[in-house]
């Protein structure tokens, strides 16, 4: 009901965010972890920070999220955590006893200064830490950066910890996915692997976050990359970075530590993203493109020859993550669609602005950053009048509000499933996009339509 109160005028605000267009950096970095196998991910924080992680991805995959906190209560919070942390570190590898453990620092441990490094040293000195288990972690405060970064920061300790140069090359590609769903992270492992290219992909949910129901609990499903994948990875030959905000970080580290060189890619959302990808991995390996992989990309091509007439100047208004919105605005655009404005609450640069600018000219409005916020996007639709949304759950309030169809793409979802199933990359990705696009814009043309204009055949 309050949405019906939001004013079409825009005025600039600098101390007030209204429903941020974002989320913290410990859900990213929580689901990051849970790409690595037998890891379990563990917050340096209080047990409401904690619980709101967990709450959140599990109501996104609908899949119990396993996790463990320090537990912070008013000493700690004075004091500063270590000893929580020390006792934490004893009592998960004994209970519990995963490979890995993964902290994630909170606002909370940021703010008091805990030195992670020395905790984790320690912890190791005092014979918490078993012989061949790990901690690793990550810095990831929620006043800086989103869920995105902190994915980010969680890869990039994946690289700091593990990988490894042993000064023996490997005939594999690194693949950093970026922050996808476990769908996607499976539909680019699949797509290396009919290329017939060796490939080390973290991190990896899928069999995690999507592992299948067989009637008994796993507290560590099946999936992930292994610690000695990632080690290995730093003995690769070359790194593909899918998402410049998710994983450039991590392919960085990997260059300066490990001497891999890398190349950044946008997403493989699309045809065109799906295009450099699949071409990146062909140069790269010296491999040829099968011909299952060209009956597929055929069948996204006749799919949008076929309906062209209904993508065709249609207006759309995007929210979500900067690495899916540049590949989703330039598949939308070769679809001839109109996209009208683009929002995102991570922090993401003017090299962001700069690459959508590149796709969409200067009339679109663009705007990233902390400031950005649900609110604002609200303002823009009602401005720009779009005929599709692109965004997570949370807009689906403007789309009923202002009587228009929502695409659910991104983080978080949790009136739908399905996106931790079928991926949105790839061809059959691509696929998966413009059946959803197709379907919002026909099933509303068929709704709106008059009687005599009712037809049976589109």
């Amino acid at each position: 009901m309050l949405l019906r109160h939001t004013p079409e005028a825009m005025t600039e605000r600098t101390a007030l965010t209204v429903n941020p267009a974002k989320t913290c950096q410990h859900v990213g970095a929580m689901y990051a972890a849970l790409g690595i196998h037998n890891c379990l991910p563990h917050s340096h924080g209080s047990q409401g920070c904690c619980a709101y992680h967990r709450s959140a991805l599990t109501r996104h995959y609908k899949d119990p999220i396993m996790a463990t906190t320090s537990s912070f209560t008013e000493g700690a919070s004075v004091f500063g955590g270590q000893a929580n942390l020390v006792e934490s570190i004893n009592n998960i590898f004994t209970i519990y006893g995963p490979e890995v453990i993964a902290v994630n620092t909170t606002c909370l441990s940021e703010v008091i200064g805990d030195d992670l490094p020395q905790i984790i040293n320690k912890a190791r000195a005092d014979g918490k830490i078993p012989p061949g288990k790990t901690v690793i972690h990550a810095n990831t405060p929620s006043f800086k950066g989103s869920h995105v970064t902190g994915f980010a920061n969680m890869t990039s300790a994946m690289v700091q910890y593990f990988s490894e140069n042993t000064g023996k090359k490997l005939h594999q590609v690194n693949i950093i996915p970026g922050y996808v769903e476990p769908s996607d992270m499976a539909e680019i492992r699949r797509i290396a692997v009919a290329l017939g290219v060796k490939s080390v992909l973290f991190p990896d949910t899928s069999g995690v976050v999507n592992a299948p129901l067989d009637g008994k609990f796993h507290l560590y499903p099946k999936g992930g990359a292994t610690k000695e994948e990632i080690k290995n990875a730093g003995d690769s030959f070359f790194t593909l970075a899918l998402g410049r905000t998710a994983s450039l970080s991590a392919a960085k580290l990997l260059d300066t530590k490990c001497k891999v060189p890398f190349e950044c890619l946008d997403l493989p959302i699309g045809l065109r993203a799906t295009d450099t990808f699949v071409d990146q991995l062909r140069k790269t390996a010296g491999v040829s493109v099968p011909e299952s992989i060209m009956t597929e990309r055929g069948q996204v091509v006749d799919v949008i020859t076929d309906m062209h007439q209904y993508f065709y100047g249609k207006k759309a208004a995007l929210i979500g993550d900067p690495d899916q919105l540049i590949p989703l605005t330039q598949f939308l655009t070769d679809l001839d669609m109109d996209v009208r404005c683009i929002i995102t609450g991570t922090p993401a640069g003017p090299k962001f602005v700069r690459r959508i600018r590149e796709l969409v000219g200067e009339n679109t409005v663009v705007k990233d950053g902390l400031g950005v916020d649900m609110f604002q996007f609200h303002q823009l639709v009602k401005n720009e009048q779009p005929d599709l949304l692109f965004g997570n759950t949370y807009v689906k309030y403007i789309a009923r509000d202002e009587d228009i169809p929502l695409i659910r793409m991104g983080f978080p979802i949790y009136d739908r499933v399905g996106h931790q199933y079928f991926p949105i990359t790839g061809y059959r990705g691509a696929l998966r996009l413009l059946e959803k696009i197709l379907n919002a814009l026909l099933d509303k043309q068929d709704r709106d339509a008059p009687e005599e204009s009712f037809e049976l055949v589109m």
